[in-house]
């Protein structure tokens, strides 16, 4: 069976340490160093991780997060590529691929985008089976990430002509089309480095841009 997640955290803990640890990624306001601090925070304390999710706890989160990033860096490159300890909810059986092929997925392209040298004409596709697997989680993540921040109905086109639709429904409609990895990182917050082709009335483009943005908007 293939374990994508995995995969994902060799591509990802390779891409940090090509680009050190003061590099700049598309989290906003955080460098290669303080995604590298979240990862392994994020798998080693279940008690500060659940402040990504829940506002009320988000300054514990930072704190720990803080601690973290104060290690040196090859140290939490270690620890990540290491796997999850066995104390974590991750090392349960098929918890890491569950939670983190998308996870490890969006971060490696945090840091591959987020260079000065990236450029999408060259970069490798994804390997065709991961990025069925990245397509076979769209339609849950189309409703916890998008549903309730799109103000226009969004249409997900897979380019084989599949989709997935989200977003209130009497309202103008948006189409956009791309690999299941750009969908992915549009419904994340990057859009604006997503390679989508992108189709509908002006005015719903306008209103979806302040909720999701759009590439070259």
């Amino acid at each position: 069976m293939s374990n994508h997640a995995l995969a994902e955290r060799h591509r990802l803990t390779e891409l940090l340490a090509a680009a050190g640890p003061d590099a700049p990624t598309l989290c906003a306001g955080w460098t290669t160093r303080d995604l590298a601090a979240h990862l392994v925070m994020r798998e080693r304390r279940a008690d500060a991780a659940a402040g990504i999710r829940v506002g009320a706890l988000a300054g514990w989160t930072r704190r720990v997060q803080d601690a973290y990033a104060e290690r040196p860096y090859e140290e939490l490159l270690r620890l990540f590529r290491s796997g999850p300890p066995v104390y974590s909810l991750f090392a349960l059986p098929g918890a890491d691929e569950a939670a983190n092929t998308v996870e490890y997925f969006v971060h490696a392209e945090d840091v591959r985008r987020a260079a000065p040298t990236w450029d999408p004409a060259t970069a490798a596709p994804v390997p065709p089976g991961r990025s069925e697997a990245l397509w076979r989680r769209l339609p849950l993540l189309a409703r916890f990430e998008a549903a309730h921040r799109t103000p226009v109905r969004l249409h997900l086109h897979h380019p084989d002509g599949r989709t997935v639709t989200t977003g209130p429904t009497a309202t103008p409609a948006v189409h956009l089309t791309g690999a299941p990895g750009e969908l992915i990182l549009y419904l994340y917050g990057r859009g604006t480095r997503a390679a989508l082709t992108i189709d509908g009335p002006p005015d719903a483009l306008e209103a979806l841009t302040h909720a999701l943005p759009l590439p070259g908007r």
